[in-house]
Formats: structure tokens, C-alpha cells, sequence
């Protein structure tokens, strides 16, 4: 049975194909439209998957949309009548996007499956969230946890999920949300809100929790079981296109930072404070839901979830003895939750729980598009581009010798990853060990803020070694102390942690025996792994895209397949 999940017009459109429960084929919009967070229909993304999976329209049983449209609908007009006269502009500027477009989903689906003939179903959004973290997880039961900024009306959910059931039995309600407090934060300090939360992660280690008493005392009203309300005299985003008003900036000294205007010590020690109030209230979120349905395990969905500092505090501080999180826990993993939603909810089949790690991860993460040697090698002979051909073992010595050789080398291979993450697919490669190499893959390869980290891929027998973590953790989702910063210093942050991969021999087998190769080579079981694009670009996806990067920035060295190509 083929089922298909869509998400879409909120940001991060994208698809996922399941074959009788399980992810063959999921790809964001953006890898194919090159529109980084580009929220329309995903039609190249819906094409892709069936020509994956070798497929016809006709072919999917049934297809499901990640939340309620009608619903959302609903919220917003409700909305926009509580806040008249304020918010006119944003009410002219919204409601023909969904009149004329978001509200007839149902026929834009039908019109892009042309033979589909199946039931379309729509389960709310935060059931999609549930779902994709709970089928995912290797658990025959767990407690949820979903927290995001909103769904239809619902910002956090809890419930209890068991065999094929998830029942949601709680929830916090618009406009008072977690996610959106946090996102106002996002936007006083110069970010893109929806884009620019794990920028503001990023710039908080800078700084102390100078604010913290102050944003619980005037911003937000938090109690013991972590439930919230925002005193909406300081927030705008019920009636503006921005986030916060002049209340805000009035409370902090300071207007909102400008996009390119250099952060200030102010601005860190804002950021640190948002981050503490955040990581306090999720754990008393997480200790409230341990306690109501006693479950030792854990799954934690919604956007907030990809916040991997709060993420480690619950691992460590609640009284959980498992949590799970899937690789791409925000809006464009819903294009997931709603297919198995659908496949084990609305046509009640039976799950098949996954346990081996290594296979949880194949399924789940190296699903996307994915270029041949062939295909490679027709790309650099046509634009008669020099190369070198290798076999496995030699390019993967090659590799590993010019990355400890202070190289910057591009590593294409196999299929894309699923989810916001490079994870030993698209990623360029550098070594940890060379102090300055963070401000030279900044300043020269990425093109982004100076504070901002890189993460570690470490082989995953190694982990307890280098980092206070003593699981795997494979979709770089939990910030963990650096136990050796010394050995490590390019991956390891102002605060001494670092946003960890660990990397299973089974599950990516190329790229682990490429660490290992290295670690062969300096005693060091680390590389630095960052994403194959440039700030503003999403991922690449083509063979041509990632030879671009060459071009564009001042990389060494990609390789590409079987190809090794210098600059």
C-alpha cells in the first residue's frame, strides 16, 4: 500500500512516500525550487517521490495533509475579529491566499495526481507532529510531547501514544505559545522568524541570563506543569507581520536589532535569557507529562523540539529514561506524521517497530534524491571538468588525507538526507583540530555570522569519550558538553558543548569508515560536518549544484561519487 503525506503553505513544504508503513521517498520543495523555506505546493517534490518509487497517480491508496485548513481558517478569522481595527493590513494581506488558494487544497491535490482516485484525510496538526515522532521511535509505548508555535489553535499538546493509538489529551492554545515567544525573541535579535531559532541558540552561549526574571515577571506567565501565557500588551504577531512592539524594545533599552548590524553584548545576554526561560519551561512540560502518564519513555515533536540544548537539559534533568526525536521534528516532518497517521490511525494497520538503530536510521534519514556514478560523470564531462576516479577504499583514503591536511573537502554521496540536517551526505568536511578552521568555514565557505557553531560527527562507539551523552544521538539533535575541547576546538562552542552526530558503521557505512579513516590517520574519532550550501541557498541537491560550490566559495574539494574533483 503506497500512501503519501503532504505539508505545505507555512513554511518548509514537503512530501514523503510510505510503502506499507515505511518511508521510501521524502524530499523538501526547497531542494528542487532552490527557494530556501519555500512554502508552496510541493508539485516537484510529489513528482519526484513517484518517479523514486516508479509509480503512477493511480497507484496511492490515500493521501493525507498535515493539519486542518477549515480549522486554521477559523483561528485566523476569530482572530482578526478579537484584534480589530488593529491588524487590517495583515487581514488584506492574508485572506486572498486563502480564498483563492489554501482553503481548496483538496482539488490542488487531486490536480497534481492526476489518476488518483484514493481518500485525502486531514488529520490536525499537532496529531501529525505526534504521529511522526511516535512511529519513528523504536517504543511500543510513550508519552508525546509536541510543541511548536501553532497549529489550528493548539501551540503544545501532551498525550499518550501505544501500539498504533496516540491520544492527545491536553493542550495550550493560540496566541499563547511557546514557540512563538521564543520566535519573538528570534525577530528582536535580527533573525527570520521560522529560519533564524537556531541562529538565536547559536548567539545566546554568548551571553548570561541577565533578562530572566524580568521575561517571566512581565513577558510570560508560567506554571508548575509548564503551561504559559504571554501578556499580549507587548506582543504584535495577532495583528502585525512582525513580532514584537514598541512595549518590547521599551522593557529591553533597545530597538530590534537590524539584519546586519553586529550583535552586542545586550543582544547575547537577551538571547541567553530566552533560551533559560525556554529550557525551564520545557522541563517542567516534560516533568508534567512524566508524572500524568508515568511512561519511561518520551517522544518530543514540533518545531521547538529542533532546539538541542533544551533537548539535552530534558535528557538529562526529567525523569524520562528515553526520549526520541525524529530527524526533522517541525512542519515539513508532518509530511511523515500524516502519512503514518493515515497508515496506522485511519486504515488501522499494525506497526512494525523498528529496534535495530542502524536500519531506524537508513529508513528515516537517506531517503532523498540521489545522482549515479554514471549520472556524475556524464555532469563533469559535459562541462569538461577535470577529475579523478577512485575506488571506495581509495577515495576514501584520499578523502581523509587531505581533510587532516587542513583541506576543505564537499562530500556528495548516496542519497540525500531527510530533514534541515546534513548528515554524511550532502556535508563539507573539515578538521576539528585546527583552531581557526570555525572562522574560516564562517567567513569563507558558508558566509554567515561569526558566532555561529559547526557540529561534530564523531564515530558512535566514541561518543562517551568525547561528549557528556552516553546514547546515540544520529540526527544532531542534542548540544552535549565537550569532555575533550582541546582535542576538538573547531566543533567545540563558546560554552564548551557541540551539536554531536554520532555515526553508526551500518547505518552509513561510506561515511563511517571515512571517520574512521581519520581517525587512523590523528587519533581523533571527529570530523566537522556542515551542510553543502551557502547562507541563504538550501541544501544542494544536482551533481551540478554541489560542483558549484567549488565555484562559489573556496572549498578545496569535492567528492563526488566515485570522483574526486580539486578546485
Amino acid at each position: 500500500m503506497y500512501n503519501l503525506g503532504i505539508s505545505c503553505y507555512y513554511h518548509d513544504s514537503a512530501v514523503a512516500l510510505l510503502k506499507d508503513g515505511h518511508i521510501i521517498a521524502a524530499v523538501e520543495e526547497e531542494r528542487f525550487s532552490r527557494k530556501k523555506f519555500d512554502d508552496e505546493f510541493p508539485k516537484m517534490a510529489i513528482d519526484w517521490c513517484l518517479k523514486e518509487a516508479k509509480i503512477t497517480p493511480h497507484e496511492i491508496h490515500s493521501v493525507a495533509f498535515y493539519d486542518k485548513p477549515v480549522l486554521k481558517f477559523d483561528r485566523l478569522l476569530d482572530n482578526y475579529i478579537a484584534v480589530a481595527p488593529r491588524g487590517l493590513y495583515s487581514f488584506l494581506n492574508t485572506m486572498p491566499k486563502w480564498l483563492h488558494k489554501r482553503l481548496w487544497i483538496k482539488n490542488e491535490i487531486r490536480k497534481s495526481l492526476k489518476g488518483f482516485n484514493g481518500d485525502i484525510i486531514f488529520p490536525e496538526h499537532h496529531m501529525s507532529h505526534a504521529a511522526h515522532t511516535f512511529y519513528t521511535s523504536p517504543f511500543s509505548e510513550s508519552a508525546i510531547l509536541t510543541v511548536d508555535g501553532v497549529g489550528e489553535w493548539s501551540t503544545t499538546s501532551i498525550g499518550y501514544a501505544k501500539n498504533n493509538s496516540i491520544t492527545l489529551t491536553n493542550d495550550i492554545r493560540w496566541p499563547h505559545s511557546l514557540g512563538l515567544f521564543y520566535s519573538a525573541f528570534t525577530y528582536f535579535l535580527g533573525f527570520q522568524v521560522n529560519e533564524g531559532e537556531y541562529k538565536l541558540m547559536g548567539l545566546a552561549s554568548y551571553g548570561r541570563p541577565k533578562y530572566y526574571d524580568m521575561i517571566l515577571e512581565k513577558l510570560i506567565d508560567v506554571k508548575e506543569d509548564g503551561s504559559v501565557h504571554l501578556d499580549m500588551k507587548y506582543f504584535a504577531f495577532t495583528y502585525d507581520k512582525i513580532m514584537t512592539n514598541t512595549k518590547f524594545a521599551e522593557l529591553f533599552g533597545i530597538a530590534p536589532r537590524e539584519k546586519n548590524e553586529l550583535p552586542k553584548q545586550i543582544h547575547y545576554d537577551i538571547g541567553a535569557s530566552a533560551q533559560k526561560v525556554l529550557e525551564d519551561i520545557l522541563l517542567k512540560m516534560a516533568n508534567y507529562v512524566y508524572k500524568k502518564f508515568k511512561s519511561k519513555n518520551l517522544c518530543l515533536g514540533g518545531g521547538v523540539a529542533l532546539n538541542g540544548v533544551a533537548n539535552y537539559r530534558i535528557l538529562k534533568e526529567s525523569s524520562f529514561d528515553n526520549i526520541h526525536i525524529p530527524p526533522s521534528p517541525g512542519d515539513a516532518g508532518s509530511a511523515v506524521g500524516c502519512a503514518q497517521f493515515l497508515y496506522h490511525i485511519y486504515h488501522n494497520n499494525a506497526r512494525d517497530i523498528v529496534q535495530d538503530l542502524a536500519r531506524s536510521i537508513r529508513e528515516n534519514i537517506y531517503v532523498g534524491p540521489s545522482y549515479s556514478d554514471e549520472e556524475i560523470r556524464d555532469f563533469l564531462d559535459s562541462h569538461k571538468i577535470n577529475y579523478e576516479k577512485m575506488n571506495k577504499e581509495e577515495l576514501i583514503q584520499k578523502t581523509a588525507r587531505l581533510i587532516s591536511d587542513g583541506n576543505i573537502v564537499g562530500w556528495y554521496q548516496g542519497k540525500m538526507e531527510w530533514g534541515p540536517r546534513a548528515l554524511g551526505s550532502r556535508s563539507i568536511l573539515a578538521d576539528p583540530r585546527n583552531h581557526h578552521m570555525k572562522d574560516i568555514l564562517n567567513e569563507k565557505i558558508k558566509h554567515r555570522e561569526s558566532f555561529r557553531p559547526f557540529a561534530p560527527s564523531i564515530l558512535e562507539e566514541y561518543v562517551s569519550e568525547y561528549f557528556e551523552i552516553d546514547r546515540p544521538s544520529p540526527y544532531m539533535l542534542f548540544v552535549a558538553p565537550v569532555k575533550k575541547p582541546e582535542q576538538i576546538p573547531a566543533v567545540t562552542h563558546v560554552d564548551g558543548t557541540g551539536r554531536l552526530q554520532t555515526v553508526n558503521k551500518y547505518a552509513n557505512p561510506l561515511y563511517y569508515d571515512l571517520i574512521r579513516e581519520f581517525y587512523d590517520i590523528t587519533g581523533i574519532p571527529v570530523i566537522i560536518n556542515t551542510s553543502m550550501n551557502v547562507m541563504g541557498e538550501p541544501i544542494v541537491n544536482t551533481p551540478e549544484q554541489a560542483y558549484q560550490m567549488i565555484i562559489k566559495t573556496d572549498m578545496d574539494c569535492i567528492a563526488m561519487g566515485s570522483y574526486l574533483v580539486k578546485k
